[in-house]
């Protein structure tokens, strides 16, 4: 009897070997991988067309991460129903750091009011990258405008009320919202021409079509800097570094006033935290890249940068703001 005991003892001792190494070959390989994260290319979805604003600033910055890091990052533009169509889609995407998404505040934290069937709630749908730029939007009229400064505009408006006409790229946009709020702060009233994109207002402005426009700067700044629009305010609360001689609303008169563009990193809700501390890292790491800091700013943009949780907060506490003015505003989408 002992002898057998003795053999029935090896026996489990070596089944017992086998399983661990066999369980230990099989965990390395996974393990390794995701070390060695990312072993393919990252798509970073852009909820914009290409050339637009949002575009250009998530070329330069997911450039300068691929070259610094040795990653691939592809460019996927999926415009479409104010950005939600390319953001449903990376918050539908395996939640394995292979897609990204570039958001912004329009699809991030206005949408969800102003949609009453948003496909995706970003607080919950998304996790948080990390934040990476911010512009203030800008208030400008043509470049033969009788209007000099802001208080010419308001003492227009109170003069013949809804009789001046402002453009921005649709219902509910950040511009739109923004114009909302200046003139709750203002006291008056213009008459909103939403436009589908920010071309065809840029040609109806400088055309002696509508009398007034705000967009992001980003947008805006080249129809500035070459002399066929004149900027009359900026809506963040210091001045812009590119528009230097451009005081900001809250300088013009009405304290406390902001309403600014921020663009942030995500992906699907669940990535593993050590993709997400990567990325974070990257992201963070170019973006204190002096020749980022120039290019971003050359667009009206101010790189930002912050930790995943940072972001999540913001993008909690935006839904609440946006959301009162897009209830206060009666704002509905096209």
């Amino acid at each position: 009897m002992p002898a057998i005991r003795q053999g029935a003892s090896r026996r489990l001792v070596l089944a017992a070997s086998t399983f661990v190494a066999l369980a230990t070959a099989c965990a390395s390989p996974m393990a390794a991988a995701q070390a060695a994260w990312p072993t393919r290319p990252i798509r970073l979805v852009v909820p914009f067309p290409a050339g637009g604003g949002t575009d250009l600033i998530a070329r330069e910055v997911a450039n300068k991460v691929a070259t610094t890091q040795g990653w691939s990052i592809i460019i996927d533009n999926k415009p479409g129903s104010g950005g939600n169509l390319g953001v449903d889609a990376a918050a539908k995407a395996p939640a394995d750091g292979y897609t990204l998404v570039l958001g912004q505040t329009s699809n991030l934290a206005i949408n969800p009011t102003l949609y009453p069937k948003l496909p995706y709630k970003p607080e919950k749908d998304l996790d948080a990258v990390g934040l990476v730029a911010q512009a203030p939007l800008v208030v400008v009229v043509a470049a033969d405008s009788p209007y000099k400064t802001l208080a010419d505009v308001i003492a227009a408006a109170k003069a013949n009320p809804g009789a001046l006409n402002y453009a921005s790229s649709g219902n509910g946009t950040v511009a739109h919202l923004a114009a909302e709020q200046l003139q709750k702060a203002a006291g008056v009233k213009f008459t909103h021409v939403p436009y589908k994109g920010a071309a065809q207002g840029s040609t109806d402005l400088i055309g002696g079509q509508i009398q007034m426009y705000v967009s992001s700067v980003p947008t805006l700044i080249g129809y500035i800097k070459n002399g066929k629009m004149r900027a009359l305010a900026v809506t963040s609360t210091q001045r812009t570094d590119d528009l230097p001689g451009v005081p900001t609303v809250a300088e013009s008169g009405y304290k406390g006033f902001e309403a600014v563009t921020w663009f942030g990193v995500a992906g699907p809700d669940g990535l593993p935290k050590d993709v997400v501390a990567k990325l974070n890292n990257a992201f963070n790491q170019a973006l204190k890249d002096p020749e980022i800091k120039s290019k971003l700013a050359a667009q009206g943009a101010e790189v930002r940068g912050g930790t995943p949780e940072q972001f999540a907060a913001l993008i909690r506490t935006e839904i609440v703001r946006w959301g009162k003015t897009v209830q206060e505003s009666g704002a509905k989408v096209d």
